[in-house]
């Protein structure tokens, strides 16, 4: 595990105010942004983690690692938690509520403090047979002006050319497939429908946009028979799709949970690295050659599988001064 250290909430908020000007996320940004990081603990059973960075490589958690919001829906679990930012401002976050739910949470904050009430998304319910509704993520799309919303599910028998590829779970081995579902106003959803497929075991999708180009980042989760477990690219002109076929790998073996930032003129990509109980990153100034960056990396105690992303100023100067009281 890499080291962790603890400062101040006072600390890091005079370091905002003697910062040099920020990083911005892309050459279309002129307003000081900051980088967060949303992850769970343990199995998810206590909530939403979050994390503050100045560099997208140390990140230091807020309310000194205590959660922000308890699960409440589903088999009340929050792992993997997505969080993206609406053109109102408004954040939107989807997590997954349980190993084997057919379903995903969803919730609503405009300072990520004070949150909505939580809703169960039942994404999935159609398909009796699904097992399972892992690693929801949202995206925004600012094109269509709506938000994608998929994740990784396994339905027995879809895709038999790769039944026997995953790992074994209580309905089988698991062999996923990405499914996504749209929505402008969180009221009014499209039908389910398949996302991604390019012929392997596929989980943890995440979307990042570069240019008129939407990279999927995801994980290819072929265990037998010969175990891949890392990180591959693919890349459309819309975010809807389609997407071309996988990348050959940007990661070590055995990662999960990749989310991508651009700071500056590099996207980093976070993973989690969870047989060896740590994170890692790799770092592109052209999304073709990647190095390893792990090593610069320090970020809390225990984190697991969640979003980087950007946020206002004030959003983390509300955040370093919140202390968890009523």
């Amino acid at each position: 595990m890499r080291p962790f250290f603890i400062f101040s909430a006072a600390l890091l908020v005079a370091s905002l105010a003697a910062a040099a000007e920020p990083t911005q996320q892309s050459a279309s940004v002129s307003t000081p942004t900051y980088y967060l990081f949303s992850y769970f603990k343990g199995n998810g059973e206590d909530g939403l983690h979050l994390a503050y960075s100045r560099d997208g490589l140390k990140w230091t958690a807020l309310r000194n690692d205590r959660s922000f919001l308890k699960p409440e829906v589903g088999k009340r679990l929050m792992r993997d938690p997505s969080i993206c930012r609406g053109p109102d401002g408004t954040f939107h976050m989807v997590w997954t509520t349980g190993w084997g739910d057919q379903g995903i949470g969803m919730a609503h904050s405009k300072d990520l403090i004070h949150w909505s009430k939580q809703e169960w998304l039942p994404v999935m319910k159609h398909e009796p047979k699904a097992l399972n509704c892992w690693a929801p993520e949202i995206f925004y799309d600012a094109s269509t002006q709506q938000y994608l919303i998929f994740w990784a599910t396994t339905i027995p028998g879809r895709f038999p050319e790769t039944d026997n590829t995953g790992d074994s779970g209580s309905g089988g081995r698991c062999n996923h497939r990405i499914y996504v579902t749209t929505t402008k106003d969180f009221q009014q959803y499209s039908k389910t429908k398949l996302f991604y497929d390019d012929g392997f075991n596929v989980i943890d999708a995440a979307i990042a946009k570069e240019g008129d180009q939407y990279l999927m980042f995801l994980k290819d989760e072929t265990k037998l028979p010969e175990a891949k477990k890392h990180i591959c690219v693919a890349r459309s002109n819309r975010a809807e799709g389609p997407y071309g076929h996988a990348s050959k790998p940007i990661s070590p073996n055995w990662v999960e949970g990749p989310t991508a930032l651009r700071v500056g003129s590099a996207w980093i990509v976070y993973f989690d690295q969870y047989t060896r109980g740590c994170y890692g990153a790799v770092r592109s100034t052209d999304l073709e050659n990647w190095e390893d960056v792990s090593e610069q990396l320090t970020m809390p105690t225990g984190i697991r599988h969640g979003t980087a992303f950007v946020a206002p100023e004030n959003i983390v100067r509300g955040l370093l001064a919140d202390d968890g009281s009523p």
